[in-house]
């Protein structure tokens, strides 16, 4: 189980990896650097050569070679990749360690949602950049690494279960194995005795579910290229209330064959999606304040409270960042880092239900 849960972290800042990537791609108009899958032009490299990149131009010729778009996207595939293998490995590990407590289902959930997010990066070729696949994609990757969060957290070793017997060999006196076994019991009690405060779990899973939803609303708009439908702020073109279409903005189906590179959407539906998302990040920033505002009050440990904090910092620095992207005008860096915090925030989140719902 040690090196099953040092896998299951690998894994998982992979995942983080691959998510903050992916934004990137996708951010610097990269998503299409290659017009098949899962080759480029044909190769598994992108092609140099002259001969090469004459032939795939030949092959695809509504699609210039453009190497530096290329390798971003071909990167990113290769680092999904291995993500999809190590996910495997754990599935596969978890059939010989399930005496030592290893999940049976988790990892074959995951197994399957790779599959699956495998198939979404297919789509997002060869449909295009259809804006309701890449944000499918993008909440598909936030799904797989808050599985792998929750069961890096469910495998964490008991305190006394793991530690009793490597005591017996290491404390050669007697007081001191006496002393050592108090210490620990005393820890495991003060463990089990932190139970959730009343109210706890409701409120966080309601957290959990808002902050997914503004994640899609985010994905939404980074998808239909609105990020600067409202160039200004606090207000959307110097009002608080735009004329909005939410119709046309929320379609989520416009059809096949059609390249959605840049956006298909008129000028109304981006500014109708942009404001809609700022008004999730202002009804999440309220909710998950008052979330943190319980947990400091009401923790009653200091553990609980040192959860109110985690959640309030990871909102205020998402707040923040989504500030700083409309006022300099979409930096791609700082666009980059909106996704890192939003994938921050929910692996906050994440962890403070798996200690509400699991601890009695």
């Amino acid at each position: 189980m040690v090196w099953f849960r040092r896998l299951n972290l690998l894994t998982l800042l992979l995942c983080f990896g691959v998510i903050v990537f992916g934004a990137y791609v996708r951010l610097s108009d990269a998503g299409l650097g290659c017009p098949d899958w899962p080759g480029c032009y044909g190769h598994l490299t992108v092609p140099d050569a002259e001969h090469e990149i004459a032939r795939a131009e030949q092959r695809y010729p509504q699609r210039p070679v453009e190497a530096p778009k290329a390798w971003k996207e071909m990167i990113h595939r290769y680092l999904a990749s291995t993500l999809g293998l190590l996910i495997v490995v754990l599935a596969a590990m978890s059939l010989r360690l399930r005496a030592a407590g290893a999940p049976r289902v988790l990892p074959w959930v995951l197994v399957a949602l790779v599959i699956f997010q495998g198939i979404l990066g297919m789509w997002t070729v060869t449909w295009q950049l259809k804006p309701l696949v890449v944000t499918g994609h993008l909440l598909g990757g936030m799904t797989t690494m808050s599985l792998l969060l929750w069961m890096f957290l469910a495998t964490r070793p008991r305190p006394l279960a793991v530690q009793v017997h490597t005591r017996e060999r290491e404390y050669r006196s007697e007081r001191h194995l006496a002393f050592e076994l108090q210490r620990e019991v005393t820890a495991v009690a003060e463990d089990v005795s932190d139970p959730p405060p009343a109210g706890l779990r409701p409120f966080a899973a309601l957290a959990l579910l808002l902050v997914a939803v503004q994640i899609f609303l985010g994905g939404w708009t980074s998808t239909n290229y609105a990020a600067l439908a409202c160039p200004d702020f606090p207000t959307c073109h110097g009002s608080y209330l735009p004329q909005t279409d939410l119709r046309t903005a929320f379609t989520l189906w416009h059809g096949l064959g059609i390249n959605y590179e840049y956006g298909i959407l008129d000028a109304r539906a981006r500014v109708t999606i942009h404001y809609v998302h700022r008004v999730g990040a202002l009804v999440v920033a309220t909710v998950l304040s008052l979330l943190a505002l319980f947990l400091v009050r009401r923790g009653g440990s200091p553990g609980w409270r040192r959860y109110g904090l985690a959640v309030l910092g990871a909102v205020a620095l998402q707040i923040g960042i989504g500030i700083g992207v409309v006022l300099l005008q979409f930096p791609l860096w700082l666009a980059d880092a909106h996704n890192a915090g939003a994938a921050l925030l929910l692996a906050v989140l994440v962890a403070l239900n798996h200690a509400a719902w699991t601890r009695r």
